[in-house]
């Protein structure tokens, strides 16, 4: 049986689980109440940490699942975006319109790549 990692395990959960040569971010979120392109640049400030934590960078993205709490936030977010993600590199990606844990999110981003 492969082996599991945990990084940064609360009661809760862990922000990020390699298995199988894969890594499994946690949804990261901003700093409540900022505007959506200041929340979209800690959350991929902090996608870029953990997957370094767990030996990997997001050259070796897979995919990313990016909810807005409103999709007039999309260009918003998409600038940030398109300014981060490696060009050639680019991930399968999906973003979908959701309620987030707070009304003062407005982007939650989960990523997985390969370790």
């Amino acid at each position: 049986m492969p082996d599991i990692t945990r990084y940064e395990t609360g009661t809760r959960m862990s922000q990020a689980v390699v298995h199988g040569g894969i890594v499994y971010l946690a949804g990261q979120v901003g700093t409540p109440s900022a505007p959506v392109a200041e929340q979209t640049r800690a959350v991929l400030a902090e996608v870029d940490r953990l997957l370094a934590l767990a030996g990997t960078d997001k050259t070796r993205m897979l995919t990313a699942q990016i909810w807005l709490a409103d999709m007039a936030d999309f260009g918003a977010m998409n600038a940030e975006w398109d300014a981060w993600v490696p060009q050639g590199h680019c991930p399968a990606r999906w973003t979908g319109e959701a309620k987030l844990a707070t009304p003062d999110y407005k982007v939650e981003i989960i990523v997985t790549a390969a370790v």
